[in-house]
Formats: C-alpha cells, sequence, structure tokens
C-alpha cells in the first residue's frame, strides 16, 4: 500500500531525524500489526509512504490505533505535518497507475 504526507515547510530535517532515531518499541509495534518492508521517501515537502502488511490494512490501524506506543509517536510528530488525511480522516491512498514486472534473469 501507498500513502501520502505532507510536511511544513522546515520540518524537513526533524522528520529525517527523528526516523533515523525511530524508538525500539515503535518499530516492535510496527512489526506486532503485521507492517513490514516500510519504506518512506520525501520529495520536497511530499512524504511517501510505501509498506506492505501481513494480515491488511484494517488489522495494521486496529493495533496501531489501540496501542499508547503510537499515540505518544504521532503526538510527537504532529507539530511537523501540514497534511496527512482526507476530510474523511482516511489516509491519503495513493494508487497504482502503472506496474512492470520485468523478467526474471535466466537460468
Amino acid at each position: 500500500m501507498c500513502h501520502l504526507y505532507r510536511l511544513r515547510p522546515g520540518a524537513e530535517a526533524e522528520y529525517e531525524r527523528r526516523h533515523t532515531e525511530l524508538w525500539p518499541e515503535m518499530a516492535a509495534l510496527l512489526d506486532e500489526a503485521g507492517m513490514y518492508d516500510y519504506h518512506i521517501y520525501r520529495h520536497g515537502l511530499l512524504l511517501i509512504c510505501v509498506l506492505r502488511t501481513r494480515w491488511g490494512f484494517d488489522h495494521a490501524r486496529r493495533v496501531t490505533g489501540a496501542s499508547s506506543v503510537q499515540a505518544r509517536w504521532s503526538a510527537s510528530l504532529a507539530h511537523l505535518f501540514a497534511e496527512i488525511a482526507d476530510a474523511d480522516g482516511e489516509p491519503l491512498w495513493a494508487y497504482p497507475v502503472f506496474h512492470h514486472p520485468g523478467r526474471p534473469l535466466a537460468g
């Protein structure tokens, strides 16, 4: 799945620093929620989050949403974001337009 965030101007360095210092308990929560192969890319103020889930997004959202660790992490970053969800509170989903799987190398 892929979703987007938008940072506030000037928040780029702090956002990147905070993710190089990810709390161990936050990493453990992502594992518990079944989130893996999680990448965050940045282009200017736009953040592109790409991840996989073992049991689907609804499960991951239930686990993280019930966590005090997630609540603390989100609160600690809230001042960095200009936009994280649509008017209904849903993540800013990006949907696939093109995929080229390529061919495996011959043996």
